[in-house]
Parts: C-alpha cells; sequence; structure tokens
C-alpha cells in the first residue's frame, strides 16, 4: 500500500493520527507538496481526480480518496481498538458526532483558513465574505462541543474514538487559521490538552 500525504494539512493528519491510535504501521508514505501545487499535477490527478489528499492506494490498485472512506478501511482491517464504535448504539453516536463536528467546527474552520490565509491565495479563488460567516459560527460549534465534554472525558464517553480525532484536529486548525480558542470553553481546553498529549498526536 502507498498513502499519498499532505504533511501538516487537517485530513492527511487525520488519517495518520487514525493509524497509530490503531497501532497499526504506516504504509509506504509519498509526500505530495500542496504549497507547489503537486496534487494538482496530470500524475496525482490520475490516482485522484478531486485532487485531493491523502489518498491510500491498495495492493490491488484500489485508490481510496477520503478521509473517512480510508479510516473505515482500516478500521476493517484492524478492527481493535474499535475508533468507530463497538456494537450498534455506540456506532451511531459516534457517527453521529463525527458527522456533526465534520460539518460544523471543521468545516467552518477550514472555511476560514482557505478564504482568508495569504498562503491560500493561490490555491483558492478566495470569498472573504464566506470567511467571516465561518468565523462567525465557531463560537456555536464550540459550544456544543464544549457541553458534551461537560459529562465526558472524550467525545463519545470514557474512550478515544473517530470523533475525538476529527475534533483535535480542528481545533489544532484554529492556530493557522489565527482563530483564538476562547477561555470560556474549559472543557474542550481539557480534552484537548489530553489529546494532545497522546502519541499519536506527534504523527
Amino acid at each position: 500500500m502507498r498513502l499519498y500525504d499532505g504533511g501538516r494539512a487537517p485530513n492527511p493528519r487525520r488519517v495518520r493520527i487514525f493509524f497509530a491510535e490503531k497501532g497499526v504501521p504506516l504504509p509506504e508514505l509519498v509526500p505530495v507538496d500542496i504549497a507547489k501545487k503537486e496534487h494538482r499535477t496530470p500524475e496525482f490527478t490520475r490516482i485522484n481526480p478531486s485532487q485531493r489528499l491523502p489518498v491510500l492506494v491498495l495492493e490491488d490498485g484500489t485508490a481510496l480518496a477520503e478521509t473517512m472512506a480510508i479510516c473505515r478501511y482500516v478500521e476493517g482491517m484492524h478492527p481493535t481498538p474499535a475508533l468507530f464504535g463497538d456494537g450498534p448504539k455506540d456506532v451511531a453516536l459516534i457517527e453521529m458526532w463525527n458527522r456533526r463536528i465534520e460539518l460544523g467546527l471543521f468545516s467552518s474552520v477550514a472555511a476560514v483558513f482557505r478564504h482568508s490565509h495569504p498562503s491560500m491565495a493561490e490555491l483558492e479563488d478566495q470569498v472573504p465574505e464566506w470567511a467571516e460567516a465561518n468565523r462567525e459560527m465557531i463560537d456555536d460549534h464550540l459550544m456544543l462541543l464544549d457541553l458534551q465534554l461537560a459529562g465526558n472525558r472524550f467525545v463519545c464517553g470514557d474512550e478515544l474514538s473517530v470523533a475525538d480525532i476529527t475534533a483535535g484536529i480542528a481545533i489544532d486548525f484554529m492556530k493557522p487559521s489565527r482563530i483564538p480558542l476562547p477561555e470560556d470553553f474549559a472543557n474542550v481546553r481539557r480534552w484537548h490538552g489530553e489529546l494532545s498529549a497522546r502519541p499519536s498526536w506527534k504523527a
């Protein structure tokens, strides 16, 4: 297998952390420099026509090109620890929270970065108004997460799940997006500090 990797970009990091939490060695890494637009070359476009990272290419040549699809594949091959849940209720709760976070906090932070950061000017048709609209929604997304973490060690209970990885990466991505994390969200800060101390977070 080969993993086409985008370095510190959020989605490649999600996949690398997922592998680390599984205790599964990373496959052969193929670095793709987003800043140099290597993801838009004809060679890479043949692998993933959507020109996004990461991409996991299996031994039979199948290219899995979405973060959650890659994580689902790894979970299927290595079921424990069950980062997508164990049992119908657990699986459903983790799916619910991962989707809420991905479509809420994660997407809003990404929109701010993509549409306001100077480094993205050559990669995106930036719409500053869209960045500001998303910036205004971030506290609401953080409040929802903070309330959930008030009664839980991790997002969905006592065990780390893929929802924690998605949320933790979103919080990390706030820094390069120039979005401060308000002091008010004490539960988010406590949880994020614990996540950041895990060996997987260095992946």
